[in-house]
C-alpha cells in the first residue's frame, strides 16, 4: 500500500485526486496540504509540507508553482518521493526540479494523460516526416480560470517536435504585433480560454494544399487525476531519478 499526500488538496485537481484513490486499493491519502486546511475527507490537510506529522511514500503535487520551494525542501530533507503536476513554471525552478532528482524519485511531466503522451509521440514521428515542408502551429483551449498561457502541454509538444527538428524552430506567440509574412523556422503557439473546456490540443502541420492535424480533448479532469495516481504507485519503487510517462509506459511494457 503507498501512502500518499496530496499537495493543493483542497483544490479542483486535489479534490478530484482523492476520489480517484478512494477507489483503489494499492494506495491511499493519509494527509493533505494547502493554505486552505479545511477537511473535506478522512485525512488531515496543513498548511505546509513541513507541518505532516507523518512521512508519506509519495507526495502529489497540484498547487502553485510559488509552492514549490517548500515542497521541494520538505521532500529533499525527508526522502520523499515526489509527482510534480503542477504548470506555470519558470526555467529557474525546472532546474531545481531537475537538481533535486539526483537526490529523490521526481516524476515531473506537463501532461499526465496517457492520451497527450501518445499524441506527443505521434507528433514527434509527424514531425520526422513533415518538418521542413510543412509549418507547425499549436492551439490549446483552455477553461476561462486557466492563469498561464501557452498550456504546459502546448510547450512540452512544442519541445518534443523541435527536439525532433533539432531544435531549429523559434516558438512565435504574438503574432498580431508583427507585420510580416511568417518564416519557415517558427512553431506558432496559440492560446484560447473560455468557459469549462478541461483541455484541447491542436497541432496544425499544413503544407501546400494538405493540412495534417493531430488532436486530443479532454472530457474531464479525472484523466489527469488518474495518470497522477498511476505515477505515485509507479515512482514508490523507483529510486533516486527523473522520472515521465514515457518511463511509466516503458515499465508496464
Amino acid at each position: 500500500m503507498v501512502n500518499v499526500t496530496i499537495c493543493g488538496a483542497n483544490g479542483k485537481m486535489g479534490r478530484v485526486i482523492s476520489s480517484v484513490i478512494k477507489d483503489r486499493t494499492d494506495c491511499t491519502v493519509i494527509s493533505g496540504v494547502d493554505l486552505n486546511t479545511e477537511k473535506y475527507g478522512d485525512f488531515e490537510i496543513y498548511g505546509k509540507p513541513k507541518e505532516l506529522p507523518v512521512k508519506p511514500d509519495v507526495i502529489i503535487d497540484y498547487s502553485h508553482p510559488s509552492c514549490l520551494n517548500d515542497l521541494l525542501e520538505y521532500c529533499l530533507s525527508t526522502g520523499t518521493a515526489v509527482v510534480i503536476a503542477t504548470t506555470g513554471y519558470n526555467e529557474e525552478q525546472i532546474e531545481s526540479i531537475k537538481k533535486a532528482a539526483e537526490q529523490i524519485p521526481v516524476f515531473f511531466t506537463f501532461n499526465m494523460s496517457l492520451g497527450i503522451n501518445l499524441l506527443c509521440k505521434l507528433a514527434k514521428t509527424a514531425a520526422e516526416v513533415l518538418g521542413g515542408q510543412f509549418d507547425i502551429e499549436i492551439l490549446e483551449k483552455h477553461h476561462n480560470q486557466k492563469i498561464d498561457a501557452p498550456s504546459g502541454t502546448a510547450i512540452m509538444l512544442a519541445n518534443a517536435i523541435n527536439e525532433t527538428l533539432d531544435n531549429k524552430y523559434q516558438y512565435i506567440y504574438d503574432r498580431h504585433s508583427q507585420r510580416k509574412k511568417r518564416e519557415k523556422n517558427e512553431i506558432g503557439m496559440h492560446s484560447v480560454r473560455g468557459g469549462t473546456i478541461v483541455g484541447e490540443h491542436d497541432i496544425i502541420f499544413a503544407g501546400r494544399d494538405e493540412v495534417i492535424t493531430l488532436s486530443h480533448s479532454a472530457a474531464s479532469k479525472e484523466v489527469f487525476a488518474v495518470g497522477s495516481v498511476n505515477a505515485a504507485v509507479f515512482l514508490a519503487e523507483c529510486p533516486a531519478g527523473l522520472y515521465d510517462m514515457a518511463s511509466l509506459l516503458d515499465s508496464v511494457k
